[in-house]
């Protein structure tokens, strides 16, 4: 199961992580999600383990305070599909699009 790991201290690495979630079971992959420019931690990751592992995991570790700072501790949700990149369809073949060009059928002063 993939776990949801958010508002982690600047100072939380992959292996402290790791240490945090062994106590409730096998801990299967870690990921803190880094800044592509700055490098740094954005402040969330994700956890893989065992379904009743991580069941527990969630439990026992959301709302616990680590350096001053309470965890976010829950299932991932699956990505969504279609977002990301591009624009909208109508723009590749053309026309249509919002904004810009004449504003005639609003009967507006422009």
């Amino acid at each position: 199961m993939n776990i949801y790991v958010g508002n982690l201290p600047a100072s939380a690495t992959e292996d402290s992580l790791k240490d945090m979630f062994t106590e409730f079971g096998e801990v299967h992959s870690v990921k803190i999600i880094m800044d592509r420019d700055t490098n740094l931690s954005r402040g969330f990751g994700f956890i893989e383990m065992s379904e009743n592992a991580a069941r527990n995991a969630m439990a026992g570790l959301n709302g616990k305070e680590v350096e001053g700072k309470e965890l976010i501790v829950n299932e991932a949700r699956q990505k969504k599909r279609g977002y990301g990149g591009g624009g909208d369809r109508r723009d590749s073949r053309g026309g249509g699009g919002y904004g810009g060009g004449s504003n005639r059928r609003s009967g507006g002063n422009y």
